[in-house]
């Protein structure tokens, strides 16, 4: 009797695990889930939230998981670390930069934890991150440690979350090589080099820049600083900037928020440098401004967001210069960020976040998930008039949720 038991036990156990395995490789519960910064428009904390974007999910739109921040935080930008074992966010206020803790739960789900801020020095304003294979990883921050021509770069450990170094070059000290409002920053490890952009004084009024300035990985030293605009007037505020890498054409590539363009530069092997920055597209020919966020698969194709009226341009890039235009998307106005993904009946999709810093007409505050090779809309979650929130940035639960994005 005993051995018939073990026997039956075994067979249930066996097959109850069986089952367990087929629903979690079926259902993959936070596969499709994703992190997301955002804004309370009810005076309430900002913080980071688990939303279901899959449209084909029965709970497409829920909000599984929220960690509350603190008001006037403003978490900005999402970033995993080289291993994709850490996360962390940018905030334009509180801290500038934390540490976010997550787990999963019994069913798989992500669940966020507790932040831990990180300190970042007289350094204010925090914008992009950039991790290295060395064990460091860079941050721009935009108001600098507060001055109205302001701006720096923080050289953090990437063990520790250690400030090692401060790198400052204002403008005012040399107007041909300097840091100013830096947003945007893309590193090449192989040429040990990294790039920074100027884009606008964090109260958005008080100044704007219409450069990119390339510096020294290692030394931290300047090497140039180049105009990205028409003119010296021209106050273009290139927003991002992306050093193609390894089987990618060796450029550099920038997006002009006010500019509404995507400009290049090409590698120089001799200066070991980028020759000059010309346009090779210009929006305002196609009705489109605001040029934000680049993202590039593993197809060579490069995903534009523009903000207005809220576009996804889909370029083929394996013959730079020359820049091809494959397809238009059409997300919401202040497209801005964006996540890749397979829905659960296999679908590839782009879910893009739809808010641009709650600007007027630039904050739909919405997520659309469009289906990439029909450029159909396959749902669209409303945060504003769901959840009294704006959507500020976007990442993947189970590591980054792009190829190549900075």
């Amino acid at each position: 009797m005993k051995l018939k038991f073990n026997l039956l036990s075994l067979i249930i156990l066996l097959t109850f695990s069986n089952c367990q395995n087929d629903n979690h490789n079926q259902d993959l519960p936070h596969d499709t889930s994703f992190y997301i910064d955002y804004r309370s428009l009810k005076g309430l904390p900002d913080g980071i939230a688990v939303i279901e974007l899959d449209p084909e999910a029965p709970n497409f739109g829920h909000i599984s998981s929220k960690l509350e921040l603190g008001v006037g935080v403003l978490p900005h930008h999402l970033y995993y670390n080289q291993g994709a074992n850490k996360l962390y966010t940018t905030a334009l206020g509180g801290n500038y930069l934390y540490q976010i803790k997550t787990e999963k739960d019994k069913t798989g789900q992500p669940k966020l934890v507790d932040a831990t801020p990180i300190d970042t020095g007289e350094n204010t304003v925090g914008e992009n991150l950039f991790f290295t294979n060395d064990g460091r990883y860079f941050m721009t921050f935009m108001g600098g440690a507060g001055g109205p021509r302001d701006g720096s770069i923080g050289v953090f450990n990437a063990n520790n979350n250690q400030l090692i170094k401060t790198i400052k070059a204002p403008i005012q000290t040399n107007p041909n090589q300097f840091i100013m409002y830096p947003h945007g920053i893309s590193v090449n490890e192989e040429k040990g080099i990294m790039m920074v952009t100027s884009t606008i004084h964090p109260d958005l009024t008080t100044g704007m820049g219409n450069t990119c300035t390339l510096l020294d990985m290692n030394t931290y030293e300047l090497k140039e600083t180049y105009l990205v605009a028409d003119s010296q007037t021209d106050m273009s505020s290139p927003v991002e900037v992306l050093l193609l890498r390894g089987k990618f054409p060796q450029y550099a590539l920038a997006t002009t928020m006010l500019g509404g363009d995507i400009w290049i530069a090409p590698y120089n092997a001799t200066t070991k440098k980028y020759d000059a920055f010309s346009k090779i597209f210009d929006g305002s020919t196609q009705g489109l401004g605001w040029t934000l966020e680049m993202y590039i698969d593993d197809n060579s194709r490069l995903y534009v967001s523009f903000a207005d009226p809220g576009k996804v341009l889909v370029f083929d890039i394996s013959n730079l210069p020359q820049l091809k235009l494959l397809k238009t998307l059409t997300a919401d106005k202040g497209a801005h960020h964006m996540v890749f993904f397979k829905t659960k009946k296999g679908k590839e999709v782009v879910a893009v976040q739809n808010n641009l810093l709650d600007i007027p007409n630039l904050n739909s505050g919405t997520i659309s998930v469009i289906e990439i090779e029909t450029g159909k809309t396959l749902g669209t979650v409303d945060l504003r008039a769901k959840y009294g929130i704006l959507p500020e940035s976007i990442e993947g639960t189970n590591g980054p949720s792009s190829y190549m994005h900075h």
